[in-house]
C-alpha cells in the first residue's frame, strides 16, 4: 500500500471516530476539523465554533476527542489542537 493510501485510510478512520462525538460538539455550537495527519502519525486538529474559545475545550479534547481517536486509531502517536484554550 502506498503512503498516500495509508494516510488517506488513517484520515478516514480519524474522521469516523470524530463523527461519533461531533453531535455532542455541535449541540454546544462547536465542531472539530482534521488539519493534517503527517507521516509520523501525528494528528493536527482545529476546534471550530464555540469549541474554539471555550474554557472547557481542554476537557473536551482529553475526555472526548482524544479518547475517541485513540480508541479507534491506536497507531496515532500524538494529537495536537492548534487553537486549544488552556
Amino acid at each position: 500500500m502506498s503512503a498516500p493510501s495509508v494516510m488517506s485510510d488513517l484520515t478516514k478512520r480519524i474522521e469516523s471516530a470524530l463523527d461519533d462525538i461531533r453531535p455532542y460538539l455541535e449541540a454546544d455550537g462547536g465542531n472539530v476539523r482534521v488539519l493534517d495527519v503527517n507521516t509520523e502519525n501525528v494528528v493536527r486538529l482545529e476546534f471550530l465554533g464555540n469549541c474554539g474559545d471555550c474554557p472547557m475545550s481542554t476537557m473536551t479534547f482529553k475526555a472526548g476527542v482524544e479518547e475517541a481517536i485513540r480508541r479507534s486509531v491506536p497507531e496515532v502517536k500524538s494529537i495536537e489542537v492548534v487553537n486549544l484554550v488552556t
